[in-house]
């Protein structure tokens, strides 16, 4: 005869019916389910936060990624990434308005005195006073929605010849009238007293031949040019987002495409920007030449696309055209003699490509976009040696800092010199 439970001691059969209590195991499995979901929030967070604040996180991600699942998937989940951020900044930034980075003075608009120019001889300095560049302001492209200097050129001096006029200028511009966060950038740059040059990356743009796989790539700007060198600025596209063609020193690196849009530096010195169809015939006169997609602006004139805004897919991989990203663009004023470069940030094309035009330019190529790799900087001394260090345009913008100088940049880019 079994010897009946005490009351502290339950029946083994009660055991076994509460360790298979269906409630316990649910408790459970929705404990351990919370936790997956809170360690992969974490993570997701720890991700934009790097990808955001490390300029190497970005393509280091992007990169893996497509190694895995292939251009088209990652580029389906950049559109979702984007999406879902931009629809977080419209409800949290809603009200919010334009943000100024920078003071620019009421006499902006004054070329410098004789004084500021140089300590040249007097008749000298009147007469650099008088041929001084300085772009016309262009006002806010939105009146109404704008913050305070936009549309205004402030001078970037040479750090290492303060007295001088200054070459480039910058402005700040917020072209969307549903997103006071999108931000254009603006340099405008005199083409008569700078040289721009090509840089190819160690790995971007990928040759098409023999010649061009033997072209030796140091990735980064020469060190013998380094004592006139003004800004840096970063290339166009990787191959495998359109297969845009490059020549340098007189060799094709990658063929060009036959609707593409190109910046193309000819013997005669002369820059131009505009679609393959009109440039090709020239080809043999270029020195160097970059593709993009197809021009945003040329002559005057917005791309149809854009005007239709039908979300085409030309200027962001596969990535829908209208997707709200970080963007870059080169652009010239009517009579190619001012060089337009746009960085930006939470913006369209569309909203890119008006921005620049805004600012002056008649011809507008797109370049790069994405997080990570559009950036325009400047270059200062470490205090009173020779060793310079990049400056960026505005914060906010990831770089290192032998940004184009000592590191070999695996994507292609530009730099500007002093003539």
């Amino acid at each position: 005869m079994a010897r009946p439970a005490t009351k502290n001691e339950p029946q083994k059969g009660a055991r076994k019916n509460a360790l298979r209590d269906p409630r316990r195991g649910g408790r459970r499995f929705g404990r351990l389910l919370f936790g997956l979901l809170g360690a992969a929030f974490l993570l997701l967070l720890l991700v934009w936060y790097a990808v955001h604040h490390f300029d190497w996180a970005g393509p280091l991600l992007a990169n893996s990624l497509r190694a895995v699942f292939g251009n088209e998937n990652v580029a389906k989940l950049e559109d979702v990434v984007y999406g879902a951020e931009d629809r977080v900044n419209r409800l949290l930034k809603k009200d919010e308005p334009p943000k100024a980075y920078w003071h620019v003075p009421g006499t902006a608009s004054a070329a410098p005195s004789a004084a500021e120019v140089s300590r040249a001889p007097v008749a000298e300095a009147k007469a650099r006073v008088s041929e001084v560049f300085h772009p016309v302001n262009p006002g806010p492209a939105l009146k109404e929605w704008s913050a305070p200097g936009d549309g205004e050129w402030l001078g970037l001096v040479d750090a290492r010849h303060p007295g001088e006029p200054p070459r480039m200028y910058k402005t700040l511009l917020h072209p969307d009238k549903n997103r006071g966060w999108a931000e254009v950038f603006v340099v405008a740059i005199d083409l008569k007293q700078v040289l721009l040059y090509p840089v190819l990356g160690t790995q971007e743009p990928q040759p098409d031949s023999d010649a061009a796989r033997g072209y030796q790539r140091d990735g980064k700007i020469p060190v013998d040019r380094q004592a006139t060198l003004l800004a840096a600025f970063n290339g166009g596209f990787m191959t495998e987002h359109g297969g845009y063609g490059m020549k340098l020193d007189g060799l094709m690196i990658a063929k060009p495409k036959p609707r593409a849009c190109a910046i193309a530096y000819y013997k005669d010195e002369s820059l131009r920007i505009g679609s393959w169809a009109v440039l090709g015939d020239s080809e043999a006169d270029m020195l160097w030449f970059r593709q993009t997609p197809e021009c945003m602006w040329e002559n005057d004139k917005l791309h149809a696309g854009l005007q239709a805004g039908a979300g085409l897919k030309k200027w962001g991989s596969t990535v829908d055209g209208e997707t709200v990203i970080r963007r870059s663009a080169i652009g010239l004023n009517a009579d190619r003699s001012v060089l337009y470069v746009a960085i930006t940030n939470h913006t369209s094309a569309r909203v890119l490509a008006d921005g620049l035009h805004h600012a002056g330019a008649s011809d507008v190529a797109q370049l790069d976009v994405n997080w990570s790799y559009p950036k325009f900087v400047t270059f200062e001394p470490i205090g009173h040696t020779q060793v310079l260090h990049p400056v960026p345009l505005a914060p906010g913008f990831e770089f290192s800092d032998d940004e184009y100088l000592r590191k070999k940049e695996k994507r292609d880019f530009f730099y500007i010199l002093r003539k």
